[in-house]
């Protein structure tokens, strides 16, 4: 999976929508929804951010949950 589907599939089961997510991280819902379809990649701090309000390690958004399979 990409960083931005493991983004979607951890903001979806965090329950929260695009347009919260963006808010908290302080990006638009358009940079997210980018970044979700893969057409932009965050940056490290944006991928931080992001993991820190999913509550999740960055390694989680870079390679999912299962980085051997």
């Amino acid at each position: 999976m990409s960083v931005g589907e493991n983004i979607r599939r951890m903001r979806e089961k965090a329950g929260l929508r695009q347009v919260d997510l963006a808010e908290q991280a302080g990006v638009t819902q358009a940079m997210l929804c980018q970044i979700e379809r893969g057409t932009k990649n965050p940056s490290l701090q944006l991928g931080a951010e992001i993991a820190r309000i999913l509550d999740c390690r960055l390694e989680c958004l870079l390679v999912g949950d299962n980085p051997s399979g």
